[in-house]
Order: structure tokens, then C-alpha cells, then sequence
């Protein structure tokens, strides 16, 4: 009997595990969006430090995000057992941000102005003067980089939450917890290789061999354009994530773009890959649009209050 009873327990807290592992995946994949952002973001938020003083900085930006995501969970749980009624409207609200977030380096890039430029790189990229202090620099950038953090943190976590709403409280700190450490740990982890792959590939191609020179000056051409994928890529699954969010909180656009979805399944041929591509493709144009709506919005605010 008591082998029963302990072979029935293991039996549910395996049940509990794959379901927390299936919903921590869900969670993930709809967090990707900020993901690729935060990783593109930090990585170059770090360039610039001193070579011996990269892996310093990135240590000190993450130990910054734990601290945020040890105010943002608790806050979330807090939504969730207090004001449960709040999880759409904050996912929306992030969704929102997401896809204006996204339309603004658009717009950055193709119609940025000077003081734009001054703007957006902030204190945390500020171009170092001859007599300016290296420490209280260092300490300028890892404050700004904490900071952004703790917004791309609060969209990761206000989307995670409205992943797993309708699951227990149990679940939803398990969830939580596992996708804010396992996003800090893994956005650093690759922060860290990213900053230092320029130096991995100046070390290789210093090396007698031909074919690990070779490999070097292949890594150091590669490493300015990695940089540059990553913020497109990022871009782009915010629009995805983003779009994706606000579609699905409206019912009506939802049903449209399931509808769009069946219909182009039912062609013959291309059908089931048109059936997949259609819904990341109008999710996607409902991010661009709406990133555009709120771009306009703030922007015709700023002029007001100006």
C-alpha cells in the first residue's frame, strides 16, 4: 500500500512537471519577441567597455535584472490573485508597447534626425570625453542597461502571466520563476559570448594555423553583421509577438484571421504552408499598424504638451 501511494506520487508530480514545462515552452515562445530585443538591446548597450572590462559589466547588468525580476514576480502574482481582471488589459497594454516599440526603430531608422540619434543613445551610450571618469562611466552605462532591462522584463513577465492565467497559483509561480531565471541566465549567457566573440576571433586569427586564422578573420567579419541580424530579427518578432497579442484580445480579429487561415489551408498544394504563414503574416501587419497608431498618438502628444 505504501508503495502504491508512493509511486501514485511520484506519478502526480511528474504530471505537475510536464504540464509546468509544457506552459514555461508556450511561455517562451510567445516572450521570444522581447527576447531577441533584450539580447540585441544589452549586447550593445555593453560595446564600448574596455575588453577586460566586458564580462565585469555583463555580471553586473544581470545581477541587475535578477533584482527587477525579484520586484516583477512577486508584483505579477500579486496581479493575478488580487486583480485578475488586470492580466488582458496589461497584456494589451504591453502588446501595444511591443509593436510601438518596434514601429519607432523603424521609424528611427529610416527618418532619424540628429537629436534623435542624441536620444536614443541615452546615458547608457554617451561618447566618452578625454577627461570624463572610466568608473563613473561604467556605472552610467550599467544603470541605463538595468533600466531598460526592467521594462523588457515587464513585458516578459506581464506576457508569461497572461499565458498561464487560467492555471493554478502553484503553476504560475512555478512558470514565473522558471522563465525569469531561465531568460536572465540565457539573455547574459549569450550577451557575454556575443561581447567577447570579437576577441575569440582577433585570438584565432593570431594562431600559426591557416585554418584557425582563417576561421578568426571569418568570426570578426561575421560578428558586426550577427549584431545587426539580431536587431532585425528582434524587430520583427516584436511586430509578430506584439500583433499576435492584440489580435487574439480582440475577438473579432481573431475570427478574421483564423477565417483567412482556413480558407488559404483549403487550396491545393501550398495550401497547409500558406495555412501556418497566414496568421504570422496578418499578426505581423497588425503590429505594424498598430505600432504605427501608437507611434502617431505619442508623438501628436508630445506636440501638444510641448
Amino acid at each position: 500500500m505504501a508503495g502504491t501511494s508512493l509511486l501514485a506520487l511520484i506519478d502526480d508530480i511528474a504530471g505537475i512537471l510536464d504540464d509546468v514545462s509544457a506552459m514555461t515552452k508556450v511561455a517562451a515562445k510567445k516572450t521570444s519577441g522581447v527576447l531577441g530585443d533584450d539580447l540585441a538591446l544589452n549586447a550593445q548597450q555593453v560595446a564600448g567597455v574596455k575588453a577586460e572590462r566586458e564580462l565585469p559589466v555583463v555580471w553586473a547588468v544581470a545581477k541587475g535584472s535578477f533584482r527587477n525580476k525579484l520586484i516583477l514576480v512577486p508584483a505579477a502574482l500579486a496581479i493575478s490573485a488580487l486583480a485578475p481582471w488586470a492580466i488582458m488589459p496589461l497584456l494589451m497594454l504591453g502588446g501595444a508597447f511591443l509593436c510601438y516599440e518596434g514601429f519607432e526603430k523603424l521609424a528611427h531608422t529610416f527618418f532619424h534626425r540628429a537629436e534623435d540619434d542624441a536620444r536614443h543613445a541615452g546615458p547608457a551610450q554617451a561618447p566618452a570625453t578625454p577627461d570624463a571618469d572610466p568608473a563613473a562611466l561604467e556605472r552610467d552605462k550599467i544603470k541605463g542597461a538595468v533600466r531598460t532591462d526592467f521594462i523588457l522584463s515587464a513585458e516578459i513577465i506581464v506576457i508569461t502571466l497572461g499565458s498561464v492565467a487560467a492555471a493554478s497559483f502553484g503553476m504560475q509561480v512555478a512558470v514565473l520563476a522558471g522563465i525569469a531565471i531561465a531568460m536572465t541566465v540565457g539573455v547574459y549567457g549569450l550577451v557575454a559570448g556575443i561581447v567577447k566573440l570579437d576577441d575569440a576571433g582577433l585570438w584565432l586569427s593570431r594562431q600559426p594555423a591557416r585554418p584557425a586564422r582563417a576561421l578568426g578573420r571569418g568570426i570578426l567579419a561575421a560578428a558586426p553583421l550577427m549584431m545587426k541580424g539580431l536587431s532585425v530579427i528582434g524587430t520583427a518578432a516584436m511586430f509578430l509577438v506584439g500583433g499576435g497579442i492584440l489580435v487574439h484580445g480582440l475577438p473579432a480579429a481573431h475570427r478574421l484571421v483564423e477565417a483567412a487561415a482556413h480558407a488559404v489551408a483549403a487550396l491545393p498544394g501550398i495550401g497547409g504552408m500558406l495555412g501556418t504563414l497566414t496568421p504570422l503574416l496578418l499578426n505581423g501587419l497588425a503590429g505594424i499598424a498598430a505600432g504605427a497608431l501608437v507611434l502617431a498618438g505619442v508623438t501628436q502628444g508630445k506636440r501638444l504638451f510641448k
